[in-house]
């Protein structure tokens, strides 16, 4: 039998006979469902959430179709068919729909709640090609008149869609740790609202028998896709990485390909095209760029998080490291001043007389020692001062008196080498300090004989400075000399010059980070000018006028990179 209202439909679709708002409303659905299921299933086929989204996708699909087919067919044998199909897709769409919802929200449901729905569905299926389904084909209004199965269709679809909300309410009062509630709210909207849309329409479209109220409760289908876009932008929903640029350019193309349901003239037909056209190459451009900034910014987390890591297991380390240098340093100790002790003693012939030859090499041991014990000392300062353990005793001292006693034991050494070694005293007495004379002196003495060391010839001169906030003491000399670009690094760790171990092989490059600590921890600071290579340098010990806790400041410059002074 076929209809007499009009024509047979091209390809069993498109006819002149279909609303206006028929093609739009189903093919945007359309669209809207199967490019972002199969974006999600595709892109995390593994995940079973995805598999039922895409799966939901499909069944939507099919139902959109079908019922575009009931509506522009003429031939009443293809409405049967497509409308006996719609009764069977639909109840499915809710099936999967609500093992999509209990899944995505972490439901579980056993064995027996599944047995129980797949009960309740088996009536359908049955029943579908008997006159329980459809009784019999109308030709007058050319549309096929359901049986008693529809209203257990309905009953069905209103028993998932209770379950379904009874899902969300339950995960909306009980939010789980895996999501927020802002997550789940807006889940929880799009699934709502696709299905009171879907189902109502289609509820009240029988009950009335206008079908045109259907066409309006597909429009659930996008806006539920869209949701479900929204949340894989904001909370890498599936485990999917969609970018919100890729999915504002596919709205726009997907609502400007869907003026072409209203094109009523070629010259609008033309500028649709056109419109649609430039729509994807610009879109094309903006999401690789954007892409590729997002997948940069990914590398740049990735690294920062190896460097975070990194960074942690050297602070281990490097505490680890500390902690040997200090039970080694201490084990090191009571040997060395044994062997400076009994050394002392058979040069100075309290183990009866020795021979010239061993009294030489006795004073390498000797100095080989002094140097040891020097090292040691170094190397548990550095322990202090990393461990924040370093303690200071104060008092009253003059940087002159430091000064001038570092000048007295450094003073042989000089004229030894064949160098002058001058102190140029302040006209009126410098301010008192309260400071651990011991260690500020060590610190000074440490920077004369450093200076001495790198020197070939002339000398090394000690003078003083002060200003308003500071007083400083200021080592110049004629030596080797240090280039720019070494400036900055010559106070840390173990830190040597280019040049230094051919006029010092033994240095270890501690003292001076030692002397920086030292003095910062008094509020001061050290550091060094230089005109370069062969043109001497200016070391710089300043010590601010305000006192300054050093017991309470220990260890605050170890980690900070030296400035050049002015």
């Amino acid at each position: 039998m076929f209809c007499q209202d009009a024509s047979a439909p091209f390809l069993f679709l498109f006819s002149d006979i279909a609303p206006q708002l028929l093609y739009y409303s189903h093919f945007t659905g359309i669209i809207a469902t199967l490019v972002i299921g199969s974006y999600v299933f595709f892109k995390n086929i593994s995940s079973i959430s995805a598999f039922l989204i895409f799966i939901v996708a499909i069944l939507f699909s099919l139902w959109s179709i079908f019922d575009v087919i009931t509506w522009v067919n003429i031939d009443s044998r293809i409405i049967m068919l497509s409308w006996g199909l719609m009764n069977l897709v639909e109840p499915l769409i809710y099936l999967t729909l609500l093992y999509f919802v209990s899944h995505y929200l972490r439901e579980k449901t056993d064995y027996r709640f599944k047995f129980v729905v797949a009960i309740l569905f088996l009536p359908i299926l049955f029943l579908l090609s008997t006159t329980y389904n459809l009784k019999h084909f109308d030709l007058s209004v050319c549309e096929s008149i359901q049986g008693e199965l529809m209203k257990y269709n309905y009953s069905f679809e209103m028993l998932l869609s209770t379950l379904i909300i009874y899902f969300i309410v339950k995960n909306l009062i009980f939010v789980r740790e895996e999501m927020s509630r802002k997550h789940i709210v807006i889940f929880s909207l799009g699934v709502i609202f696709f299905i009171i849309s879907f189902s109502w329409a289609n509820i009240v479209g029988n009950i009335t028998t206008n079908w045109e109220i259907t066409q309006y409760g597909l429009f659930g289908a996008p806006v539920f896709m869209g949701v479900l876009a929204y949340l894989i932008v904001r909370y890498k929903a599936f485990n999917v990485k969609v970018f919100g640029v890729q999915a504002l350019m596919l709205s726009l193309i997907i609502i400007i390909a869907s003026e072409y349901f209203f094109v009523d003239s070629l010259v609008n037909f033309v500028l649709v095209g056109i419109t649609l056209i430039l729509a994807l190459g610009f879109g094309y451009i903006l999401t690789k760029s954007v892409k590729r900034d997002i997948e940069q910014k990914e590398e740049l987390e990735v690294l920062s998080q190896q460097l975070v890591a990194a960074n942690v297991q050297l602070k281990k380390l490097d505490k680890a490291k500390t902690e040997f240098i200090s039970i080694a340093s201490h084990q090191l100790r009571t040997p060395l001043t044994a062997i400076k002790g009994y050394t002392s003693l058979i040069i100075e012939g309290s183990y009866g007389k020795i021979s010239k030859s061993v009294e030489a090499a006795l004073k390498k041991t000797y100095s080989a020692n002094e140097r040891l014990i020097l090292l040691v000392e170094d190397l548990l300062n550095v322990s202090r001062i990393e461990s924040g353990r370093m303690k200071y005793d104060l008092a009253d001292v003059r940087l002159e008196d430091l000064a001038t006693q570092s000048y007295d034991s450094l003073i042989l050494k000089a004229e030894d080498e064949g160098l002058y070694l001058k102190i140029n005293l302040p006209k009126n007495p410098l301010p008192v300090f309260h400071i651990d004379g011991g260690k500020v002196r060590e610190v000074i003495s440490n920077f004369i004989d450093n200076a001495v060391k790198y020197t070939e010839k002339g000398g090394v001169e000690v003078s003083f400075e002060i200003d308003s906030q500071s007083a400083r003491i200021v080592i110049s000399d004629t030596g080797i000399g240090i280039p720019k670009e070494e400036l900055a690094y010559l106070f840390k760790k173990f830190s040597r010059g280019k040049d230094t171990s051919r006029l010092n092989a033994t240095g270890t490059g501690l003292g001076l980070f030692v002397g920086k600590n030292i003095i910062e921890a008094h509020g001061g600071r050290v550091w060094v000018d230089s005109e370069g290579i062969g043109k001497g340098s200016k070391f710089y010990i300043q010590l601010p006028l305000k006192w300054v806790d050093p017991n309470k400041n220990s260890g605050v410059g170890m980690n900070e990179e030296v400035n050049k002074g002015k």
